[in-house]
């Protein structure tokens, strides 16, 4: 299994913060973004962390422009888009590059992992086990609700 531990990413106001933390944690990690006809899913991602974060689950939302250029803002407008309109309460993170020359070597580990290739739009979900090992990997389709996804989060909590 491919893990993560060992990686250590920047938060939305730029402080380190290693993966390592989350040990014992279930992670949803989601690139995301701002203007994307997934954004909606901001929502669901949201009704996930309220549900789950008592039971261990932390989702960790990197926003990413290589889509469709669909994240052009700032750390601080994305952040602040957020929270006028969705209300988030889980992690933001700095912006990242989820592929080509400049991929993110969190992004290179996870698309490496399960299902391997590259992240193909906004709001790919990847699952993370309690150990930091890669465990799924779900398409932007795969909304927030959807008996897949929350299947695979609740067998990970269960562990």
């Amino acid at each position: 299994m491919t893990s993560i531990s060992d990686i250590t990413v920047k938060t939305i106001d730029g402080k380190d913060a290693p993966l390592s933390s989350y040990a014992g944690k279930v992670l949803l990690i989601v690139n995301v973004a701002s203007y994307c006809g997934y954004t909606s899913q901001y929502k669901g991602l949201e009704k996930l962390n309220q549900k789950y974060r008592d039971a261990g689950l932390r989702i960790l939302a990197f926003p990413c422009n290589d889509f469709g250029a669909q994240e052009p803002g700032s750390n601080q407008e994305i952040a602040e888009f957020c929270d006028r309109n969705y209300a988030v309460s889980f992690e933001l993170f700095d912006k990242v590059h989820a592929k080509g020359s400049q991929q993110h070597l969190l992004y290179a580990r996870l698309t490496s992992a399960v299902q391997p290739g590259d992240v193909a739009w906004n709001f790919e979900k990847f699952l993370i086990g309690k150990q930091g090992e890669v465990v799924a990997r779900f398409k932007s389709a795969v909304s927030p609700e959807s008996p897949e996804l929350i299947g695979a989060i609740e067998q990970e909590l269960a562990q």
